[in-house]
């Protein structure tokens, strides 16, 4: 057999719609995926006829594409076999960019996740496997609901844990959804980190929905207040604390573990690929933290990456899944997940077993990829104008009362 070879890398990035509902979109907010949500993917060919990979990148995929094309020139001729090899070559061949971010880890998420793919075909065994077989069969997730109705018609499917968010009439929302449900459907809030929600505030919050007894509370702060990370960690010191999603890499992670969260959200499109989420597990792993990977806004081959990822490794928690998504995210695909009952069934073909439909994403050209979430969370005076600054009607921020309208 001649020597397995890189010959190609193509980016293919698309617009893709809003889905129904989000946990923003429930604060009475348009979020940035409305109007700016891309899906950027990656197919990495072969030598050898009919043998190439699939893989998505996240973390502002108009420019990933750029990034795509650049690390190309060197991985043209490496062996794709060698996917912990070809991770560090491509660490390094960023490193004089300084921080990428999440747009370097996006990029190099994209392709391992597509050398895991092409390992997986190459050897008839599914990327599960690869990673030290199966802990698990089927992968449990939890659903974005924007009311009452809609919980209870997400847990009528079988579905064991919903997710609010935002911050306006959140603590009423919450405990409405509490009473509707009972104690035997798990919630969680999302406060989305933004830098006008200050430590204090979300303490406020935290300490409001004691009594819900929330499964977690996430991204309380920004990623960047790493002291308000502390704060709310010590304040709230019965609520299980997750975040991560908007960090890249181990290196980001670690920010956060240890003693800042019960839960690490990696996101599965720019936390630096399989290889990289695999050793985030791990980490988590000595620190007695769950792995709850955030997939929301991504696209259908990252959400497959996620199940395989899930199924192999014991942290696992549960998994994101936007339920109902925008109805493309099924058409980019050939065939796409099995979900029941609250759980995703793991595939059991080669590879991530997934097929994309090339044409429809050519169908769907990007038009935009960045837009500023409205409604919701900010005073309506100046929001969409600053990146840092303080609440001012604290005296709704811990009602029960949705009744009264804020000014």
């Amino acid at each position: 057999m001649k020597s397995l070879q890189i010959v190609d890398i193509v980016p293919m990035v698309m617009q893709a719609g809003a889905p129904s509902s989000t946990a923003w979109t429930g604060a009475g907010g348009k979020s940035a995926l409305a109007t700016a949500r891309n899906w950027l993917f990656v197919k990495v060919i072969t030598n050898v006829d009919g043998l190439f990979g699939i893989g998505e990148g996240s973390g502002w995929p108009r420019v990933l594409h750029t990034a795509v094309q650049d690390l190309k020139a060197e991985l043209i001729g490496q062996d794709p076999r060698h996917i912990e090899r070809l991770w560090q070559r491509m660490r390094l061949a960023t490193m004089g960019h300084g921080d990428t971010g999440v747009v370097g880890a996006g990029a190099i998420t994209a392709i391992d996740m597509a050398l895991w793919d092409i390992k997986g075909k190459l050897l008839g065994t599914p990327v599960w496997d690869l990673l030290g077989g199966q802990v698990r069969d089927k992968v449990r997730y939890y659903a974005h609901a924007k009311s009452v109705d809609q919980a209870r018609a997400l847990v009528a499917t079988g579905v064991t844990t919903i997710k609010l968010g935002g911050h306006h009439d959140i603590v009423a929302r919450c405990f409405a959804l509490r009473e509707a449900l009972g104690d035997r459907i798990d919630i969680c809030v999302d406060l989305h980190g933004p830098p006008w929600l200050p430590a204090i505030d979300s303490i406020a919050i935290g300490k409001a929905l004691e009594p819900c007894n929330l499964l977690f509370i996430e991204d309380p702060v920004s990623p960047e207040d790493l002291e308000g990370w502390g704060r709310v960690r010590r304040a709230l010191d019965n609520t299980p604390i997750a975040g991560g999603e908007r960090l890249a890499n181990k290196w980001g992670a670690m920010a956060l573990l240890g003693e800042l969260v019960d839960i690490i959200q990696p996101d599965t499109g720019r936390c630096g690929g399989i290889t990289e989420m695999k050793k985030i597990a791990a980490l988590a792993e000595t620190h007695f933290v769950q792995v709850a990977p955030h997939s929301g806004s991504l696209g259908p081959v990252a959400e497959f990456a996620a199940v395989h990822l899930m199924s192999a490794i014991p942290n696992g928690l549960m998994m994101e899944r936007l339920e109902p998504d925008w109805s493309g995210k099924e058409a980019a695909v050939r065939t796409g997940l099995v979900a029941s009952a609250g759980h995703i069934t793991v595939p059991t073909e080669p590879g991530l077993g997934v097929e994309l439909n090339e044409a429809f994403v050519a169908q769907h050209p990007s038009q935009r990829n960045v837009a500023i979430a409205t409604g919701g969370w900010q005073d309506p005076q100046e929001e969409g104008r600053t990146y840092v600054s303080m609440r001012r009607q604290r005296a709704r921020l811990t009602s029960q009362d949705q009744s009264i309208e804020p000014k």
